[in-house]
């Protein structure tokens, strides 16, 4: 287990996050579509599609590694997508890379599928920099969950962002605080077949045929709400 944690850091640190140049921009489409799925599908992830309803749009990481033995590090692919919530439309996609260097007490591996809820215009305007490092002033907090969730959570969305997550493997310690989202350019330049700033691309009506499936499973999950909504009324 040590060996295997050492060498994941190795490959994490030392090589960027190469090993996943072979994923495709489609076979990212494809993971985020199952990691919407896996997280609406939880028991408790009704208020999730709530806050997908007023949200300014979403980050989904379907497989983030993250590693530790004292020092830790994470890496991910993901995908961003801009949302109206008044008009009903979502604008990109945006192809992303989210990398990581941790200290402290940490231990293990671990893959997360990761949603980030962009509760806030601010954190779309961050994200349409090209670069942005998550904690201060750019707040993430873990997303509410369950019926109950009204009663703990200030609903007025405080935080830029909401993370949800379903991990698989043990791990302790350490946080998304400090972690990077960065361009992804090869994606980008390869679905988009030109080079575009993330500022143009999130301004792009999300009518690409590859990235139906996501957009389907993003409003089937704000319906949802919309239903559970009607039905607490």
């Amino acid at each position: 287990m040590k060996k295997l944690i050492v060498l994941t850091l190795v490959v994490l640190l030392s090589l960027g996050g190469t090993v996943y140049a072979s994923q495709t921009p489609e076979e990212v489409l494809a993971d985020a579509v199952s990691a919407l799925q896996e997280i609406a599908d939880q028991p408790d992830s009704e208020h999730f599609s709530r806050m997908l309803q007023n949200a300014h749009g979403v980050a989904i990481f379907p497989s983030l590694l993250k590693a530790g033995l004292g020092l830790g590090g994470r890496f991910g692919e993901g995908v961003v997508l801009k949302y109206d919530p008044v008009k009903e439309i979502w604008h990109g996609p945006y192809f992303v890379q989210m990398k990581g260097i941790s200290y402290g007490f940490q231990l293990g591996v671990q893959t997360t599928s990761l949603v980030l809820v962009v509760a806030a215009e601010e954190g779309m305007q961050s994200l349409q920099e090209g670069k942005i490092t998550l904690g201060g002033n750019l707040s993430v907090a873990i997303g509410p969950l369950g019926r109950s969730a009204e009663a703990g959570t200030n609903l007025d969305l405080n935080a830029i962002m909401y993370s949800y997550s379903i991990s698989k493997g043990a791990f302790i310690g350490a946080s998304l605080e400090g972690a990077s989202i960065d361009n992804n350019v090869n994606a980008n330049q390869v679905y988009w077949n030109r080079r575009l700033t993330p500022e143009e691309m999130l301004k792009r009506r999300a009518s690409k045929s590859e990235v139906q499936g996501l957009i389907r499973e993003l409003n089937r999950i704000i319906d949802l709400g919309n239903q559970e909504d009607e039905v607490a009324s």
